[in-house]
């Protein structure tokens, strides 16, 4: 119930930190989460800073919010959000930013909440939903590179 994706980009660490951490931009970037907004009087990321995302999952059905809490905000580094539901984590999100070569590898991970509903429901349609996952951090990720790239 967890998965990672890496993709090098010809950036550097700042840069690419500076668009993961933008939750205010991430309608560009992920093919689900089309807006996001920050809560709370929060205007950037900061570990503890609230932000609400506005999901169309598989770009189909009902769009919904998500609440979500900054868990991790390294700059250079890392930046990670945990999707949450009342208190209760329902899912992780995370970017790991790594100097490789002549740029970084830029590594988005997601863990889903370790529960009996996540287990079954992993159970029956994990697969396609693991398949989705990976396939929306690819295309995230290489919409990031497009941009610090150009």
């Amino acid at each position: 119930m967890r998965d990672s994706v890496t993709v090098h980009m010809k950036s550097t660490p700042d840069a690419v930190w500076s668009l993961v951490s933008d939750v205010t931009r991430i309608g560009e970037f992920s093919p689900e989460t089309f807006e996001a907004q920050w809560l709370g009087g929060a205007t950037g990321p900061g570990v503890g800073a609230r932000f609400k995302g506005h999901v169309n999952r598989n770009n189909k059905g009902v769009k919904y919010w998500t609440d979500c809490k900054v868990t991790d905000a390294v700059p250079g580094k890392a930046f990670a959000f945990d999707v949450v539901m009342g208190s209760r984590v329902v899912n992780s999100w995370r970017y790991e930013i790594e100097a490789a070569g002549d740029g970084v590898d830029v590594t988005e991970s997601y863990a889903l909440d370790q529960n009996p509903a996540t287990r079954v429901y992993w159970l029956l349609l994990g697969w396609a939903r693991g398949r989705t996952n990976r396939e929306g951090m690819r295309t995230t990720l290489n919409r990031i590179k497009a941009v610090v790239e150009a």
